[in-house]
């Protein structure tokens, strides 16, 4: 899956960074793209959480006044994130946002969320168990419902059912 082109919004980076596992990403895909908007919300209470993540580039959306059209229901992240993987042909958007992510499925993007990462990191071994990670995630007040906590956990393997 390196070597993607792929763009998130900002609850996956947030959430992967209050719980120490934004690496994940990098181990998946090599880099992440994410627009102006996304890095502004990532850095609002912490301006050097992304220092060190050289692995992530920070772009300017091109097409400005297309935001305007989603501006009524979604945050500038989530808009820009999903105009930024139009203009650049992104393989994969990462946005958990339900609202978000119907919009970006009728823009034809591929799109994934914060567990579909998790699982996908389970199955390429770059984590070794994934209830440890929801935990965290849970703890740090990243909302899974126990049904999709136990679905999760069983298409990792990890309970049967």
């Amino acid at each position: 899956m390196r070597n993607r082109t792929v763009v998130s919004n900002s609850t996956p980076i947030i959430a992967l960074l209050r719980i120490g596992r934004l690496s994940i990403l990098e181990e998946l895909y090599g880099a992440l793209i994410i627009p102006k908007a996304v890095h502004v919300e990532v850095t609002v209470k912490d301006a050097s959480a992304l220092d060190g993540f050289e692995w992530i580039d920070v772009r300017n959306i091109a097409n400005i006044a297309a935001k305007e059209a989603f501006a009524a229901t979604l945050h500038d992240g989530e808009v820009e994130a999903m105009l930024l993987a139009k203009e650049i042909g992104a393989s994969l958007i990462i946005m958990d946002d339900g609202l978000a992510r119907k919009h970006a499925k009728y823009l034809n993007l591929t799109v994934t969320g914060t567990v579909g990462v998790l699982l996908r990191a389970k199955r390429d071994g770059i984590i070794n168990e994934i209830r440890p990670v929801l935990n965290d995630l849970v703890r740090q007040g990243f909302y899974i419902s126990d049904d999709v906590l136990r679905e999760v956990r069983r298409l990792a393997g990890e309970i049967t059912g």
